[in-house]
């Protein structure tokens, strides 16, 4: 898309882009409140206005599928069978949860004595190689960052998570169970995503340049990284192979989503080109001068908290996207897509522990 030079204006002063007027579908969703109160997006309404829009685009080309189809072969003991694993699998995670808490607690307290050791250190002038050590959950002052260890934990834990979900779906599409059944599967993975947006979002409060470095994903993801995650339009392109066969007004569904979406990534992108814009000529003021360039740092710090609202704009179009396409698609099919991207991101992981491993090659 080619995007003229025009005027910077008053939102984009404050650090926060308001997108081409072209991009009709988009500007109402990321344009933001001018006034010097604050310098980035009301994320509630930019959120419903976007909810409202993927709603609107796809009004009109969803099918009525029948997705809790209970005239199937399977018995209602079988059922009431699967009904009863299912809650003992709910009995079983709510202990997992509770340990987990327990764990949580513990490493909070390790935390805060590697905090206080690594403090000492820093009092006594002690560093690695002449530095302070720099990792992911570690400040430049070399104090933990609570925010962000509590992050890396609850990740770890969504992975192995994300993991038995992806097996689980496997066998249960292997198996022919019943769509009651499989909607069960289908709904727990859309709840495990939206849990990931939800310590997503905390993760980005806490240090939003690490959560869009993705220091917190593998090699090979960072490759591929937007905005602190993939492109919601990129996904539905390996996605929609794996979907076949697709009803002609499924394809044009998925289609047109996916044409929204990269209206919403142009937009978004185009965003944080311009806050990158306006904090650089704020801190390239004056350079040659002395004199006190704190002012002109507060300004700066001030104009990048709008990358918050960035990262949580961008993951809401990523779960939008899935509540889009689950309502798209009938529950045999979503359940394979979800399937198919569980196995899409564990290759990813697989990917960058094989290039870790390679052989070198000696000079």
């Amino acid at each position: 898309m080619n995007y003229s030079a025009t005027p910077l204006p008053n939102s984009v002063r404050m650090g926060v882009y308001e997108p081409l007027q072209h991009i009709s579908m988009w500007e109402d969703s990321f344009k933001v409140d001018s006034s010097t109160d604050t310098g980035s997006p009301t994320i509630p309404e930019v959120d419903k206005r976007l909810e409202s829009k993927l709603e609107d685009h796809s009004h009109g080309i969803l099918v009525s599928l029948d997705k809790y189809d209970q005239t199937g072969n399977k018995s209602n003991d079988k059922v009431l069978r699967r009904l009863a694993q299912n809650r003992e699998a709910a009995r079983k995670s709510r202990l997992r949860k509770k340990a987990y808490v327990k764990q949580l607690e513990s490493s909070r307290l390790k935390l805060l004595q590697i905090e206080q050791e690594l403090e000492r250190a820093r009092q006594q002038g002690v560093y690695l190689g002449g530095n302070v050590l720099d990792t992911g959950h570690l400040g430049l002052s070399g104090t933990v960052n609570p925010g962000i260890a509590a992050f890396e934990m609850d990740y770890g834990h969504w992975i192995e998570e994300q993991n038995r979900l992806t097996h689980e779906l496997r066998t249960a599409l292997q198996a022919h169970i019943s769509d009651i059944e499989l909607r069960l599967l289908v709904d727990g993975c859309k709840n495990h995503y939206n849990d990931l947006f939800r310590i997503k979002a905390a993760a980005a409060k806490a240090d939003v340049f690490y959560v869009m470095s993705g220091l917190w994903k593998t090699p090979a993801e960072r490759f591929f990284l937007w905005i602190g995650g993939f492109r919601p339009s990129e996904l539905l392109k390996v996605l929609m192979p794996q979907l076949d066969p697709l009803t002609e007004q499924q394809l044009w569904g998925v289609t047109s989503l996916q044409q929204s979406c990269q209206q919403a990534e142009d937009a978004l992108y185009q965003g944080i080109l311009k806050l990158q814009q306006t904090v650089a000529e704020t801190l390239a003021t004056d350079l040659l001068r002395s004199g006190n360039y704190m002012p002109k740092m507060a300004a700066s710090i001030e104009k990048l908290e709008a990358l918050v609202s960035f990262v949580n704009q961008a993951d809401h179009l990523r779960q939008e996207t899935l509540r889009q396409m689950d309502r798209i698609l009938t529950t045999r099919q979503a359940a394979r897509g979800l399937l198919a991207l569980g196995d899409f991101f564990h290759r990813f992981r697989a990917l960058s522990s094989l290039w870790a491993a390679r052989p070198h090659e000696r000079t």
